[in-house]
């Protein structure tokens, strides 16, 4: 992937080091994941999920935003730290690209803050830790991420590569643009009052799309930029693969239970997220009219 020499972001908050500012630690609770595993459940919520601070406030029956702890004033990664650059161009290229989509409808895109941490951050939906992974908070309209899972991504499923990378990030920018267009409060609403089951289908449409638009991000940032080289799309779809919950399941516990699935099985991720980068268009992404995922 091309990145180097393009624009980078100014709305990256660098917390590293700052600790985890009190407070309880975020944690799974009495809600079985199924994912048998400490490190797989890590990946499974900091590859793409929805946010699982906020899904656990309406599993337990909360509805209003968790008050945010007082934060010190942030401050911007070093201009030295490779790492935190690039993040810092993708997010770049995530806000020009939907700008202009926005824009092209006559509508404004609000461009969300990164915040780049370690150990555990205060957030508008509680409490976030490493384990809980890259999420996406609707309350501050932020994306938090510990880089240093992109290691364990690369050891545990060697997945690499600085697009598969970059897609993670795109598909919690994804959420950001459900958030906005007010798709992911109707969709939480509707959770509230429905069977597991019917819970667990609703957020894998809203997994898939965000994959989607991912691939609709891709799609505008290479017409525009040109940052796709050689393997970068194989990279991002065996990401997608990977981190499917049959995928997922199988690895940890040798059996599939399709009922349980949130995120959307390898073949779902990966046909979605090709069907962004092969139309461009945010149409095609209309994963909830769709019969069949």
């Amino acid at each position: 992937m091309k990145w180097e020499g393009n624009r980078e972001s100014d709305n990256v908050e660098d917390r590293r080091g700052e600790g985890g500012g009190g407070g309880g630690g975020f944690g799974f609770g009495g809600r079985s994941i199924g994912l048998g595993t400490v490190a797989v459940a890590l990946v499974a919520s900091y590859f793409l999920g929805i946010n699982p601070l906020t899904m656990l406030n309406l599993l337990s029956g909360g509805g209003g935003p968790v008050p945010v702890q007082q934060q010190a004033p942030a401050h911007k990664p070093s201009p030295n730290d490779q790492m935190a650059r690039f993040v810092s161009t993708v997010l770049a290229d995530t806000e020009d690209t939907w700008g202009q989509i926005f824009a092209a409808n006559g509508k404004q895109y609000a461009r969300p803050k990164l915040v780049l941490f370690s150990g555990s951050t205060p957030t508008a939906c509680g409490t976030g830790q490493t384990a809980t992974g890259p999420f996406y908070c609707p309350g501050d309209q932020k994306v938090y991420i510990d880089l240093s899972f992109y290691e364990l991504m690369k050891q545990r499923f060697k997945v690499s590569g600085n697009f598969a990378q970059a897609y993670v990030i795109a598909h919690e920018v994804g959420h950001h643009v459900q958030h906005l267009m007010g798709i992911s409060d109707k969709v939480d609403a509707a959770r509230r009052n429905a069977s597991e089951k019917q819970a667990n289908a609703m957020s894998v449409r809203l997994e898939v799309q965000a994959d989607c638009f991912a691939g609709v991000w891709a799609f505008h940032a290479n017409q525009a930029r040109h940052i796709l080289e050689e393997g970068d799309i194989e990279d991002a779809l065996h990401a997608a693969s990977a981190i499917g919950d049959d995928a997922l399941q199988r690895q940890a516990r040798g059996v599939v239970v399709p009922d349980s699935f949130t995120h959307g099985t390898s073949a779902q991720r990966v046909t979605w997220f090709k069907r962004g980068i092969n139309e461009g268009k945010v149409s095609a992404c209309n994963t909830f009219a769709a019969k069949e995922l």
